[in-house]
């Protein structure tokens, strides 16, 4: 386990729509370094890059096109080792995102593979070996768009072709067992573009579609898992502060499989989603019958989060660490569900529960999720991708472009929030997130480190122990109090709170929407 990750907190930047250095409108890697201070500011330590390599965007960057080159609208190669070297003389680590299972359809790679002739790449991607095919076992495919003799499957989108790793179980000729060479070969030229980026100075990679590899794997996954400990044990012995953190939600199998950590994702019915977007949407889009945890009017209970979280976490805390996100570039934005008050109570419990929390973009601000017309592959995602707002001047200062030249809108609302305004405002949901992780950078055990204790766990209020930190929160309207046996009735000196919140003589009470940390 690299030591950093331990006390990281990572800030997730969607390249295209943070900072605009250049005035075209678009987010770009010079941007970002001269917002590295702002980050460090709010008291992250860690960057995740979404993809900022060479790409038709079709899919948002996540169609590549050249793995070993930055996209010409971020910048160059150079411009990202300046920013390693620049987040680095900061104390902030760097992630990139690394796409395994799949390319762009115009990677070199596959316009070599999709040829007649038999030649180095002829398997570096799944084909059939006819241009008849079906399909079944859950396999999507492109047919009529090669000049060889078969249809192409793909993992997401038309445009992206499946990399072959194999097929854990092979029933048809053209299925390769996971120890062919070819796919061996598809291995190692993983390995080959994760060292170049380790080369030249990034600290690890946030991995996408982590669990997707060997096709018709088993529950386990354990094709797919034994392709990533071949990576790990590459890793281990020559990079071994580099950081692999999977978009998996499969802390037991995605840790065994030699991940550091693994995203918890809003999976329909998952522990995670019922934190915070546990809604469905009326016909206009807008959330309705929210039972989300820290809706403040809702019905949400912190035990369907606990069920599934702490298995995972009993199982998996000596092996890797589990990490709760405040959202990302595929999920809706907090505020579509969370007032800010709602969003502040779900940041108290995002940064002192273990592991490693990762905040997207603008979340600290409460940026609204915006409904806009798909672009570049992103669909409904697009609301959440929307610019930074750094103040209330033109452009809400993202770009000094024409308005009708940025990569998307930014939120026309006279009173969006901006880190201009709410840096003023000592309440503002911006200094509570500050607040909260100048705490959690302050405090070894309020890190990653797997020192949780569940106290007290019943429908809206949650008690939980962090070494000797005693954390409390009620995000519902109705005010609740509660025994905690563990302190014996001693007192516990008060570290932080929001709304009314007190614990004395081991009697814990909480007002309505409240959140509070002791030491005892």
């Amino acid at each position: 386990m690299p030591q950093w990750l331990e006390d990281a907190v990572f800030y997730e930047i969607y390249p295209q729509s943070f900072y605009d250095s250049n005035r075209d409108g678009i987010g770009d890697l010079p941007g970002i370094r001269q917002k590295l201070d702002y980050i460090r500011g709010l008291g992250c330590n860690a960057l995740w890059i979404n993809p900022c390599f060479d790409s038709p965007f079709k899919d948002g960057g996540y169609d590549i096109r050249d793995y070993k080159k930055v996209a010409p609208r971020y910048g160059t190669n150079g411009d990202l080792t300046a920013l390693f070297e620049d987040a680095h003389k900061k104390g902030i680590r760097v992630l990139l995102d690394l796409v395994p299972g799949h390319t762009s359809e115009e990677h070199a790679w596959f316009q070599e593979s999709r040829k007649a002739s038999p030649n180095e790449f002829s398997n570096r991607y799944i084909w059939t070996d006819s241009w008849i095919y079906w399909g079944g076992e859950n396999i999507r495919f492109i047919a009529g768009e090669a000049e060889r003799n078969g249809v192409y499957i793909i993992n997401f989108f038309k445009c992206q072709p499946a990399l072959n790793y194999g097929f854990l179980n092979p029933k048809e000729g053209w299925q390769l067992p996971p120890d062919h060479p070819d796919c061996i070969a598809t291995r190692e030229a993983l390995k080959d573009i994760i060292r170049f980026w380790l080369a030249g100075g990034c600290d690890g990679f946030r991995v996408d579609m982590a669990d997707s590899l060997v096709k018709n794997d088993d529950h386990q996954k354990s094709g797919t898992s034994a392709v990533w400990r071949n990576i790990r044990e590459m890793l281990d012995n020559e990079y071994p502060e580099a950081a692999l953190v999977s978009e998996w939600s499969s802390p037991p199998l995605s840790l065994k499989a030699g991940f550091h950590s693994d995203f918890l994702l809003d999976h329909p019915g998952s522990g995670y989603q019922s934190l915070v977007r546990d809604y469905h949407l009326d016909a206009e889009g807008r959330p309705l019958q929210d039972n989300s945890f820290f809706k403040k009017s809702g019905n949400g209970d912190i035990g369907r989060f606990l069920n599934q979280y702490m298995p995972w976490y009993e199982e998996t805390k000596e092996r890797g660490l589990i990490s709760l996100i405040s959202g990302n570039h595929d999920t809706p934005r907090l505020s579509r569900s969370l007032s800010p008050e709602e969003a502040a109570l779900f940041y108290g419990f995002l940064f002192t529960m273990p592991g490693v929390p990762f905040l997207y973009y603008g979340d600290e601000i409460g940026m609204r999720y915006l409904d806009l017309p798909g672009r570049e592959g992103g669909y409904t995602r697009t609301g959440s991708r929307t610019p930074m707002q750094w103040n209330n001047g033109k452009n809400k200062g993202f770009s000094a472009a024409a308005s009708g030249r940025l990569y998307l809108p930014v939120d026309p609302e006279a009173g969006a929030p901006s880190v201009e305004a709410q840096e003023k405002d000592p309440s503002s949901l911006l200094n509570t997130v500050k607040a909260l992780l100048r705490l959690r950078r302050a405090e070894p055990d309020l890190q990653g480190r797997p020192n949780l204790e569940i106290l007290h766990a019943w429908g809206r209020l949650f008690v939980y122990r962090r070494g000797p930190f005693i954390i409390a929160l009620n995000p519902g309207e109705a005010p609740a109090s509660v025994r905690i046996e563990a302190l014996n009735g001693n007192s516990a000196s008060g570290v932080y709170s929001l709304g009314g919140a007190k614990l004395e003589n081991g009697l814990c009470e909480m007002g309505g929407q409240s959140f509070g940390i002791w030491r005892s």
